[in-house]
């Protein structure tokens, strides 16, 4: 894929001198380590908005109470009502 888009960041000489040596470390640009350690946080985030996380006694309760049926009057009214049958 063409890159061809630009972000541009202002950081303090220090930051700048550690992420220079990370990424020379790792064998690679600084640009091309900014972007895949952006990219890994933006997935990590992107994961955590699609997951509802809770602890295990939380979801235990909530699949229970999804298997209760709730009290509805208003409908136990409604089908206990005789209704005229038509026939077509």
């Amino acid at each position: 894929m063409r890159k061809s888009e630009r972000i541009e960041l202002r950081l303090s000489a220090e930051d700048k001198q550690l992420i220079t040596a990370a990424a020379t470390k790792e064998h690679a640009t600084t640009a091309e380590f900014v972007r895949e350690a952006v990219l890994e946080r933006v997935r990590r985030i992107e994961a955590r908005a699609d997951r509802t996380l809770m602890p295990a006694e939380q979801f235990d309760a909530l699949v229970a109470a999804l298997d209760r049926a709730d009290e509805t009057p208003t409908m136990a009214r409604a089908f206990a009502r005789k209704r005229p049958c038509v026939q077509r």
